[in-house]
């Protein structure tokens, strides 16, 4: 596909079409980045212009949205933004190309066999060596000015999401909790996230 006008140097379009999901129908998007992984974006409705739309930031995790693990909150919270997408006049959900907050599929695998021999989760990213959270928010920004959204609201428990979107100039107008219940495989992840990440949990 030609190079749309609206990309940057940061993420151009590669392609788009319908998706009809079990959510809703959508329009998926997806972009490819610098870094040559592909991002994709799951659009409801007219959204180009709009004002408070709703936004999930959906870093991608085979293991917990493909394969259902209970090691973390992945997963469900996917599940249960793309219900709110999909109830709502129009949303979208960015899923990115982050997996492992960053270090990829490999040495998340890494990460998790040192959890089982008792570190947490962001000790096990630093003991391999990586930031204990190396995501990047310009890909997701650049989407969201690609799509022409004015402002958003953002189902996160991350400020650094909001900030992340803020320093790239999208105005976030209001978080919106995105809780699932814990399970005893994810206590300890969901404590560390909210201790040592500032994620806001209960």
């Amino acid at each position: 596909m030609a190079r749309d006008p609206r990309s940057d140097d940061t993420i151009a379009l590669v392609s788009r079409a319908k998706l009809p999901t079990r959510y809703g129908g959508f329009q998926i998007f997806s972009f490819g980045g610098p870094d040559h992984d592909t991002h994709v974006a799951l659009v409801r409705g007219r959204i180009a212009g709009g004002h408070d739309v709703l936004v999930r930031m959906h870093s991608g995790c085979l293991t917990g949205d493909v394969f259902g693990s209970r090691r973390c909150d992945c997963g469900e919270q996917l599940d249960a933004a793309l219900r709110k997408i999909g109830r709502a006049r129009r949303g979208i959900l960015l899923y990115l190309s982050q997996e492992g907050r960053g270090i990829g599929i490999a040495n998340k695998v890494a990460a998790y066999h040192l959890q089982d021999r008792g570190l947490d989760t962001v000790e096990a990213n630093e003991a391999l060596g990586f930031p204990a959270d190396a995501r990047d928010y310009r890909f997701a920004a650049s989407v969201l000015r690609f799509l022409g959204v004015k402002s958003v609201q953002l189902m996160t428990n991350n400020p650094r999401k909001i900030t992340g979107l803020q320093r790239q100039g999208i105005r976030v107008t209001r978080r919106l909790p995105l809780l699932v219940r814990p399970n005893p495989a994810n206590r300890g992840y969901l404590r560390a996230k909210r201790e040592k990440l500032a994620h806001i949990l209960d």
